[in-house]
């Protein structure tokens, strides 16, 4: 697939372009050309931080970088130097996750937030030196009325007044320095802090078809820079959500909690939609589940913070119903045009979708290489359930190779036409080889570069064949981008079995039997002389009565397992809670400041555990002694638990029954392209960017301590590089020119250009030149998200932790928060 040219055009036609005929975008096509990108590499390290770095941006004349650590220190590095201006002592205390320079400010003033809840501003003016020296930094204004911990802050360009904080509490809050400079006043509650913009402590969804009842805890935020009234945040569950600022309510406070504002669109790729939420959870270190036994933990779910130095395997995993592990978004943001949006998914892969959907919905409705419609809840079993029509429409008949609007192929697409052809020929190559990564990669290409100019007849014939490859290949979703491609074919042909066969492999792979023996049934009336179909509908059957036997057996299994005590199943609380006493107080305040807190209880688990592999020594110096904070969720969709209330209910319905009887599900916004290939699992921070002026391209972090770099039209994966020893969180791209900075795990940042000699699809960084095969690293991460509900997080995943001390004299254990929590 390297032959095949990328869609930017010849480098060398663009340039003369600028003489011939001067464009004002031309330089914005060069500024990340693939001729470029391919020949990306490390020009230096910037050294000044402690600890991970969680957080790099860009000032808008891309003059100055700016960093914040877990070494709660904020950095300033000049670009054109390439050396460290201001190093701040922010005085938090709790790792920064979040920077910003203030707009037209002329950079003096910068913003942070932390994992102690607050959002800090400096102004550089009054640094005197490079402040290297150990005594924080006054701040210029202190806003403490978040109650979790600060994820992201935004800024709106052109405005250098307010800046906007995104914290694990549920609210988004708006901090104007023209009106006050702490926050919440002193001597007043958090509740008596009227700077709440949204308030999404009711906003969670379990799924499309559930009303928003949860704490959504917000992890990103990000406003339109062509249209600053439009406001993305992204959260603890699987849905990105687009505000219109003009819309919403005035600034309240946090005293009471409030049903989530309307919002102008839902995102979220379609299969990721249904039932997403906390159901049960396995977890535990070398092997054993947490709190002994081997049943599962009922109607808890669990989040921890990793523990150990050096790292050990003490993790839980939260898992929902879709066997996706704690399935959350870790950043969104918009494209630099502000019609698209990006979306990161935690233990998922990169998304994107379109802002403007309503405008191109009817011409993709046709298009069958793109899924970009509007969605609803009902819309998701209507992909997956047979009938003889598709959305209520009859099907096609057979097709030939004709243009939708009637005229015959012309000699100037006759070249274009002959490639999809031959990139055809080479994805059914590719699935006889056992090779469907690239074959899926030629599809790709036809469908998404070229699906403006195939007929229908080649068209049905690339989606069959790329929903082959994705079964084939069985990476992580690959069954339900396989049902797409062929719910699209059976609108095209309805004559074809092709598409119905495929469907009935793809839902047996998930599981579904009785809906794939459907396909396979009305495959075979369609094709009754082949074979393969006739071999598919008795496989089926046989799987229909293996799934039979064992949700017999789990049944009878889960029976023998019945606490004697209480005539059920032994629960969580169980195995570990014994008494609110342990909750009255927090890390946040007193309990009487978080009777709304995102969480039903928490308590402190006490540990203890070897660093050396001899365990029999108790009174050896290795052995570590520490508490283990644990999160304690309780269900919202147990049994037990329907119709009964709950503090995490919206106020103004009267029960939950009440409340989804009234609930009318919104519609979403499905995917338009996939990224795959990285691997973001152990952090909650990691960043998927748009490269370049005209964002042309995506990159993104992973936990292999590479980062990646697609095309977005198609989906190519263009570029690996390694970029730290453990992982990368951050990329940011230069404004204007194509240089791109990179963190992670490691205490330095990144400085990649493309100065490397030759072109290559890999590059090294520090670590050393990056020699392993492309496709191995991907299938490796392809393991990694594809682990069932009975794995266990892998140990590479856990990163170095760090002891603090804390005021009343006692070592409590923490970790380098660029962990996932």
């Amino acid at each position: 697939m390297d032959s095949v040219p990328y869609f930017d055009g010849n480098i060398h036609k663009i340039l003369d372009t600028r003489f011939l005929h001067p464009r004002p975008d031309v330089n914005q096509s060069l500024q990340t050309h693939s001729s470029l990108i391919r020949r990306l590499s490390q020009e230096k390290d910037l050294q000044g931080h402690l600890g991970c770095v969680n957080t790099i941006a860009w000032n808008s004349k891309g003059s100055l970088l700016i960093s914040g650590s877990d070494d709660t220190r904020m950095n300033i590095w000049s670009y054109s130097g390439q050396k460290l201006l201001h190093s701040i002592d922010t005085g938090h205390t709790a790792n920064i996750f979040c920077t910003k320079f203030i707009p037209e400010t002329s950079d003096d003033l910068v913003a942070s937030g932390a994992g102690d809840a607050e959002v800090r501003l400096f102004n550089r003016s009054r640094i005197s030196g490079n402040g290297l020296n150990d005594i924080p930094i006054v701040p210029s204004a202190l806003y403490q009325c978040h109650t979790r911990r600060v994820k992201k802050l935004a800024v709106e360009n052109g405005n250098p007044n307010v800046v906007w904080s995104a914290s694990e509490d549920g609210t988004l809050r708006q901090h104007d320095f023209r009106e006050s400079t702490s926050c919440p006043p002193a001597g007043s509650p958090h509740q008596e802090c009227h700077s709440v913009l949204l308030d999404l402590r009711n906003g969670a969804k379990r799924s499309l078809a559930d009303p928003p009842k949860q704490v959504l805890a917000l992890k990103s935020v990000d406003i339109s820079s062509t249209r600053p009234h439009l406001l993305l945040v992204g959260g603890s569950d699987a849905f990105a959500r687009l505000y219109d600022r003009r819309m919403l309510p005035p600034l309240s406070a946090c005293g009471k909690r409030m049903p989530p504002p309307p919002c102008v669109n839902y995102f979220c790729p379609m299969h990721l939609s249904d039932r997403i939420g906390w159901q049960t959870l396995r977890g535990g270190g070398g092997g054993g589940w947490v709190g002994g036994g081997d049943g599962l933990m009922g109607e808890w779910g669990l989040v921890c913070y990793y523990v150990g130095i050096p790292p050990i395997s003490i993790v839980t995993v939260i898992q929902n119903e879709s066997g996706h592990p704690s399935l959350h978004l870790t950043h969104v943001t918009f494209s630099p045009d502000g019609s698209e949006v990006l979306l990161s998914y935690s233990g998922e892969h990169v998304y994107l979708m379109n802002v403007n959907n309503g405008i191109e919905i009817l011409f993709l409705q046709y298009a069958a290489g793109a899924n970009e419609v509007q969605y609803t809840s009902g819309d998701v079993s209507k992909l997956t359930t047979y009938s003889p029509t598709v959305n209520g429409v009859e099907l096609q008949p057979s097709v030939s190779n004709v243009f939708p609007n009637g005229f015959n192929t012309k000699k100037n697409i006759a070249a274009k036409l002959d490639k999809c052809r031959k990139l055809i020929k080479y994805a059914k190559k590719s699935l006889e080889d056992g090779t469907p990564y690239y074959g899926i990669e030629a599809c790709n290409e036809v469908l998404n570069g070229y699906n403006h100019i195939i007929g229908p007849a080649l068209k049905h014939e690339c989606l069959c064949t790329r929903a082959a490859l994705l079964l084939k290949r069985k990476w992580k979703n690959d069954a339900h981008m396989a049902i797409r491609d062929c719910h699209t074919a059976r609108k095209i042909d309805k004559s074809a079995y092709k598409p119905l066969y495929y469907m009935s492999e793809a839902l047996s792979q998930l599981g579904k039997h009785e809906e794939a023996l459907d396909f396979a049934v009305a495959s075979h009336s369609l094709a009754p002389s082949k074979s393969e179909v006739a071999e598919r509908v008795e496989k089926v059957k046989k799987d229909i009565v293996v799934a039979e036997t064992e949700k017999n057996s789990k049944t009878n299994d889960g029976a023998s397992r019945i606490d004697g005590r209480g005539g059920r199943m032994l629960s969580l609380s169980d195995i570990l809670y014994r008494s609110e006493a342990n909750s009255d107080t927090s890390q946040d305040g007193p309990r009487s400041d978080r009777d709304d807190s995102d969480y039903d209880e928490e308590l402190e688990l006490g540990f203890e555990t070897s660093i050396s592999d001899d365990e029999e020594h108790d009174s050896d110096p290795n052995i570590l002694h520490g508490n283990l904070n644990l999160r304690i969720h309780r269900s919202g969709d147990s049994k037990e638990n329907v119709g009964a209330s709950s503090s995490c209910e919206s106020p103004s319905s009267s029960s939950s029954q009440n409340g989804r009887a009234s609930y009318q599900p919104e519609a979403a916004i499905d995917m338009k392209q996939r990224f795959i290939g990285h691997c973001n699992v152990g952090t909650d921070i990691k960043q998927a960017n748009f490269l370049g002026q005209r964002g042309e391209y995506v990159a993104s972090g992973s936990d292999d301590g590479r980062w990646f770099i697609w095309e977005k039209r198609t989906g190519r994966l263009m570029k690996i590089l390694s970029g730290d020893e453990s992982v990368v969180n951050c990329v940011q791209c230069h404004p204007f020119d194509f240089v791109v900075a990179t963190s992670g795990i490691d205490s330095t940042i990144k400085i990649w250009t493309p100065s490397a000699p030759v072109p290559s699809s890999v590059a090294g960084g520090s670590a050393g030149p990056e020699t392993g095969d492309v496709l191995v690293a991907m299938e490796n991460n392809q393991q990694k998200l594809s682990r069932n509900r009975d794995s266990i997080l892998p140990f590479e995943l856990l990163e170095p932790f760090r002891m603090h001390e804390f005021p009343e004299g006692s070592l409590r254990l923490r970790p380098f928060e660029c962990a996932q929590s």
